[in-house]
């Protein structure tokens, strides 16, 4: 059996206080409910209507023998030895206190093909879109989480009228948004060829250099044919990536 964090380990009864959360184990089923062992002489009782907040005909559609429980302190009077549990979390959150962008913690508990429905501790429990479950596509919300799952969610939006709440999972992180910038004008084999074939008569001739620089010679001719040709690339490249 276990209490809050912040509670002391229970002893007995005169320990225990509305609220208080605690776990333990059914051990038998009837038609009104189901008693808990909680560690103490005493068991707990959990009635059907304490099992969800949504009506139920069987305690068996949510309850087996055996199985390990988890809930909250509904009512307890030692002088009579009574303890009466619930597996409704109780209102730790009003619907005042609730804004967009707050995060919080809380469990899973429905699972549905558009998305996962979380307690808060608010008097009902929040959606998470199955688009808000991650930043990667998810085709089934049971691929991430599963009823009784802890999660961390965020705040979207709060529906006062229709007393409605959605949440997120996703992450804050943004990938960041890759500069396409144009690609690199790359010269043809033709317009290489001939910048080489410039560059090689330039070093076989060093004197047709000092003889022509003087006139506007066939070389120069050539260089500015080459830089034309060079520009009218870059314009078209340009244009095309824009």
């Amino acid at each position: 059996m276990s209490s809050t964090e912040n509670s002391s380990p229970v002893i007995n009864l005169d320990d225990l206080k509305k609220g208080m959360e605690i776990s333990g184990k059914v051990t038998r089923i009837d038609l009104h409910g189901a008693f808990i062992d909680v560690g103490l002489d005493v068991e707990g009782f959990l009635h059907i209507s304490m099992l969800k907040r949504s009506p139920l005909n069987r305690v068996e559609d949510v309850l087996e023998v055996g199985q390990e429980i988890r809930g909250w302190v509904q009512r307890v009077n030692p002088k009579q030895s009574r303890l009466e549990l619930t597996m409704i979390r109780p209102v730790t959150v009003k619907w005042n206190d609730l804004k967009p962008g707050m995060v919080l913690q809380g469990r899973v508990v429905r699972l549905e093909t558009f998305g996962a429905f979380v307690d808060l501790g608010t008097v009902r429990p929040g959606l998470v879109h199955v688009s808000e479950m991650s930043n990667d596509y998810v085709s089934d919300p049971s691929e991430l989480v599963q009823v009784g799952d802890e999660v961390q969610v965020k705040v979207i939006e709060v529906d006062r009228k229709k007393r409605q709440i959605r949440l997120s999972m996703k992450s804050d992180e943004v990938a960041p948004i890759e500069e396409i910038l144009p690609e690199e004008v790359v010269p043809t084999a033709m317009e290489v060829a001939l910048r080489q074939a410039l560059e090689q008569a330039e070093n076989d001739h060093p004197e047709a250099k000092t003889e022509h620089e003087p006139s506007h010679t066939d070389r120069e001719d050539q260089e500015d044919i080459l830089q034309r040709t060079l520009n009218q690339r870059l314009r078209t490249s340009t244009s095309d990536s824009s």
